[in-house]
């Protein structure tokens, strides 16, 4: 599966999924600074789920338009030490979500 990685995300969450996934971060793919609606739109041709840490993202964007998996991590602080602990979660739902959808996990 491949896993775009919201700007707002901490770039090391990364290294705590498998190795079987392809995961990247915005700025790996070079998209750094793209908003949301063209950012979704590239990532759709290339990515299978997009991770983000931005609530807001749901009420900005009609995600039913785009071909990916959306995951909403909810901690209380956007810190890898909070992060971490919820991908084996993230990686339990996208197994059975569909793109379009959003999957909120919270810590």
């Amino acid at each position: 599966m491949r896993i775009l990685l919201d700007e707002c995300v901490p770039k090391a969450l990364k290294r705590s999924f498998r190795p079987d996934h392809q995961v990247l971060t915005v700025a790996e793919a070079g998209w750094a600074g793209l908003k949301n609606g063209a950012l979704l739109k590239r990532a759709s041709e290339q990515f299978d789920a997009f991770v983000t840490v931005d609530g807001s993202i749901r009420h900005q964007q009609p995600l039913h338009n785009h071909q990916l998996i959306f995951v909403l991590l909810e901690a209380v602080r956007n810190d890898i030490l909070l992060l971490e602990p919820l991908v084996p979660r993230v990686l339990e739902a996208l197994v059975t979500a569909r793109p379009g959808q959003i999957v909120v996990i919270g810590g």
